[in-house]
């Protein structure tokens, strides 16, 4: 289970409705509060348009709730979230920068001592796979090597929070379970507090200590699962029984919704008969 690390996040009923030009104004969130204990790590799933990245935007303190409040390590969130790493599903690099420099780069914007950071850098890309690629810029990258660095700039200033958006969406299937793999060896070791927001069961529950299934929007929470089972995971959760009963249990939850359903188009032969 989670260590003591990370800091604490408490989401205490938060709702977020957007306004609109001349229409009725949008409710993403209504009355969501849960509690992140420091070091945990934390999935949320759900459909789309369910407000699972504008929970994210709020907990970094890029957006401001309508109402209820966000509080980091017992203090109320009122400005952007400065002890947190970001990763987004596009890996934002800087195309003019090697993949080295682009991880440096967060340790001149934080003012650093930059010989630390250039040690923690070649450490991280050492243990991503990726520091064969130190001088290469990103166009000259895979995918998943792009993500690689970008979790790599993401952890370079040890934050205490871990905030990731659909990390890795633009991947392929092979390269997902490569960088999942990737992933949780680091939470193990560096122990952030980390909120994963994902399409993917699998991800969801082969990475996490608890998942939050939300309802279509406006989001809420439906059920939490808590994945009580030992570390490291395996990489197909097929192999782990136990795993795939708990992403079946989503996967019921989100039928019950009407998130997903059986009722397939009906064939053309069968609508052209009278």
């Amino acid at each position: 289970m989670a260590g003591e690390r990370g800091t604490a996040i408490d989401i205490d009923r938060v709702t977020k409705i957007f306004e609109t030009n001349g229409e009725r104004p949008v409710s993403a969130l209504e009355e969501l509060s849960v509690h992140i204990a420091a070091g945990e790590f934390l999935s949320v799933v759900g459909p789309s348009g369910c407000g699972k990245s504008t929970l994210m935007l709020m907990t970094a303190g890029l957006l401001q709730p309508s109402s209820g409040e966000i509080r980091v390590a017992g203090n109320r969130l009122i400005s952007p979230l400065t002890d947190v790493g970001i990763v987004f599903q596009d890996d934002l690099l800087l195309e003019f920068r090697s993949a080295l420099d682009n991880v440096l780069l967060q340790g001149r914007v934080r003012k650093l001592d930059m010989r630390q950071v250039r040690q923690r850098a070649d450490e991280l890309l050492e243990q991503l796979g990726v520091a064969h690629a130190r001088s290469r810029y990103p166009r000259q990258l895979s995918g998943g090597m792009r993500q690689r660095v970008s979790l790599a700039r993401a952890l370079v200033h040890s934050p205490s929070v871990l905030l990731m958006d659909e990390p890795f969406g633009s991947l392929d299937a092979l390269t997902r379970l490569q960088v999942r793999f990737d992933l949780e060896q680091l939470w193990r070791v560096e122990r952030p507090t980390v909120l994963f927001i994902t399409h993917s069961i699998e991800e969801a529950v082969g990475l996490s200590d608890r998942v939050l299934v939300m309802s279509p929007s406006p989001g809420r929470i439906v059920r939490e699962i808590v994945i009580d089972l030992p570390r490291p995971r395996p990489l197909a959760l097929g192999e782990a029984p136990e795993l795939s009963a708990l992403a079946g249990r989503i996967y019921e939850l989100f039928e019950k919704m009407g998130v997903l359903h059986d009722k397939g188009v009906t064939p053309r032969s069968e609508r052209e008969k009278p």
